[in-house]
């Protein structure tokens, strides 16, 4: 097999030859199991959390006829308005946030409401799809997200769109890939080696080419290999030693960039550690302090 020296010629569009989807990518290259929830899935949570406001509505709605039989009817509608929203808009909300994106429909099909990134969903994402609700659901009859949905990748409706989040699939999730090794006859080049800014779909590539190498056809493990390592080599100097096959190159440049961010994350995690051993330390009185008065600093 050709070495990385002749593959900069050859680096042709190898990310759309291994058919890459929209997963989330994190720093080391790992495609996080984020999968979309399916349409009949949501419609069927939905419709649970639906029937559960709708005996919540009936409820407030009886209770507030006993007490506010006294009101002129101009403030009797206001007062329904405001409740009718409050509970159409407001306990969706408030139960989002509190459970980070689950409702009682979600939790019992598995489903959750997480951000484009991944993360967990806050009071502000809530709000922006508990308010799109009013127009998706109950102006437009649902009209508008189930086109919405239907026509999106992901599932989105028009509220997640302007919120930045989507409906994922908890349960089932497929175990994740084992690290990539380090090559032994480059771990002292890996480590001296100026690794760039890798593009995150490249360096998912890469990872996904060398996991696939015993069910790839020779020719196309080389001219995967030889195009990969030609993307690659651009945002690493200097080059690797004479010789080494493509296959070498991205399993130690994917290895090193690995074990570079563990490192950066457990010196992140060591620098907030003695922080926090510098504030519980601190006078109570202290502007950075966390300590109570009384309280047993080494407790």
């Amino acid at each position: 097999m050709a070495d990385v020296g002749g593959a900069r010629a050859a680096s042709g569009p190898a990310l759309e030859d291994l058919g890459l989807s929209e997963d989330l990518i994190i720093g080391e290259a790992v495609v996080l199991d984020l999968r979309p929830a399916s349409f009949a899935t949501r419609a069927l949570c939905l419709a649970l959390d639906l029937s559960v406001l709708f005996v919540v509505m009936i409820g407030v709605l009886v209770v507030l006829g006993g007490a506010a039989g006294g009101l002129d009817p101009a403030a009797a509608s206001a007062v329904v308005l405001v409740l009718v929203v409050g509970v159409l808009v407001g306990i969706p909300v408030a139960v989002e946030t509190a459970t980070r994106g689950r409702s009682l429909g979600k939790l019992a099909g598995g489903l959750r409401v997480v951000r484009d990134d991944g993360g967990p969903v806050r009071f502000r994402q809530s709000l922006v799809r508990g308010l799109l609700t009013l127009l998706e659901f109950y102006a437009c009859f649902f009209s508008i997200a189930l086109i919405a949905s239907l026509s999106n990748a992901r599932g989105k409706r028009v509220g997640d769109m302007l919120a930045g989040t989507y409906v994922i699939r908890e349960r089932g999730r497929a175990t994740s890939i084992p690290p990539v090794p380090m090559p032994p006859e480059l771990a002292g080049w890996a480590a001296g080696a100026d690794i760039g800014r890798i593009p995150d779909r490249l360096a998912v590539a890469a990872r996904q080419y060398l996991g696939r190498l015993a069910g790839l056809h020779p020719s196309s493990r080389q001219r995967l290999g030889t195009a990969l390592a030609g993307q690659l080599d651009a945002f690493v100097a200097p080059p690797p030693p004479r010789g080494t096959t493509p296959e070498a190159f991205l399993a130690a440049v994917l290895a090193e960039r690995r074990r570079r961010e563990l490192d950066r994350l457990s010196a992140q995690a060591r620098a907030r550690a003695a922080r926090e051993r510098r504030r519980r330390s601190a006078s109570p009185l202290s502007a950075t302090g966390t300590a109570l008065v009384g309280e047993d600093p080494n407790s």
